[in-house]
């Protein structure tokens, strides 16, 4: 804690403070606003380090390049919002299979489409899980505030080298240009986790051969004296193309695996007054600080609620909201969209608790007395 810096910070700033604690050493990606601002950054920082930016000519190779960055051996990360996250979303794909890490990150607006630019949203936290084609392993990260903001852009980079996959950040744009006070922690308070390579002078190395049963295989850079190959087919452990439907059906079950038989390292959580109450608020991004208040309100005025904030929001947090419906009987769920993570709430509740959405897609934030007012309706 001793000598700690305090700043008065920007959400887009915190994103980037935190990738360079985490070891950021190229970018590339194109201007869209309400995230502009880390590229801006970056841009400027990045040089003063030894580090690489690259505006490209669109989304789709912001996303090419990014991964060919990473590829060279480099911590990489894009940015964009929800425009630029649809464009990007085939290489997204090709990262995920290629098993490349990366951080994408995403200042949600207000959509479809263009939609209104500098307008909060949370419309793409179904895009984040099923916006590239076919089964794939999806980590997304939501903070509700500028401290958050830096933490887990640090997470997000030591879960997508850990991994070997693209990582998620969801802001939004509340979040994404709100300033707050942080204290910055100092360097030995951070855990920077970097890819497992081979050991030098390997000489049978294979890209995607597993050591002992580990699902996630060591990472060479190129140029590191290594051969291998990257493709987006389906691909034996050299990383040369197959029609082999057994190795085929290895490889898409080991890459999804490495998520799912890990979700207890990866799952994050905030709660707060859940214990006995009658009724929980499952909020999330920028829309859990509207809810924090709200439910602060209400206990105030003796209705027994409480807060459940996921930081994870894929993988969902199964394992705790299971828990907890098994005491509570009510579950809202306020979002800056029509209904998107209320699905897997409802997926996850089934006819165990009676689950309630509030939903705004006009612009402006949910407010505290709207969440207040869901709450009294309900109960």
């Amino acid at each position: 804690m001793k000598n700690r810096s305090v700043k008065l910070m920007q959400g887009n700033e915190a994103c980037v403070e935190g990738a360079l604690a985490a070891g950021l050493k190229f970018y590339a990606g194109y201007p869209i606003t309400p995230s502009t601002e880390i590229a801006e950054i970056c841009s400027q920082k990045l040089p003063l380090i030894g580090g690489k930016f690259i505006q490209m000519e669109d989304e789709i190779a912001g996303m090419a390049a990014t991964i060919g960055g990473s590829l060279a051996g480099l911590k990489s990360m894009t940015a964009t919002s929800g425009p630029g996250f649809s464009l990007k979303q085939e290489n997204i794909g090709y990262a995920a299979l290629a098993e490349i890490p990366c951080v994408v990150v995403d200042v949600q607006r207000a959509g479809p489409s263009t939609g209104l630019p500098t307008a909060p949203s949370q419309g793409d936290i179904m895009q984040a899980k099923w916006g590239t084609h076919g089964d794939h392993p999806v980590i997304a990260l939501s903070p509700s505030s500028v401290r958050e903001t830096y933490d887990l852009t640090i997470k997000a980079f030591n879960l997508a080298e850990k991994y070997r996959t693209p990582v998620f950040l969801m802001l939004d744009e509340i979040v994404g240009h709100m300033r707050e006070k942080i204290e910055i922690p100092n360097k030995d308070e951070i855990e920077v986790i970097d890819r497992i390579k081979p050991e030098k002078g390997e000489a049978d190395y294979m890209a995607y051969r597993l050591n002992e049963g580990d699902l996630v295989p060591p990472m060479a850079a190129f140029g590191e004296g290594f051969n291998f190959h990257v493709t987006g087919l389906m691909h034996d452990e050299f990383g040369f193309p197959t029609n082999d439907s057994d190795i085929a059906d290895k490889l898409l079950r080991r890459i999804m695996n490495k998520i799912n038989d890990n979700v207890d390292d990866i799952v994050m959580y905030d709660e707060e007054f859940t214990e006995n109450a009658d009724l929980i608020v499952l909020a999330y991004g920028g829309t859990a600080r509207s809810a924090r208040s709200a439910v602060k309100k209400a206990r105030m005025a003796g209705i027994n609620v409480g807060l459940f904030k996921p930081l994870t929001i894929w993988p969902f947090p199964e394992k705790r909201v299971r828990e907890l419906i098994a005491k509570t009987k009510k579950v809202l769920v306020p979002e800056l969209n029509l209904g998107q993570y209320v699905l897997e709430v409802e997926r996850i509740v089934g006819d165990k608790a009676e689950v309630y959405h509030l939903g705004k897609v006009n612009g402006e934030a949910i407010t505290p007395d709207e969440i207040l007012a869901k709450i009294r309706e309900v109960l």
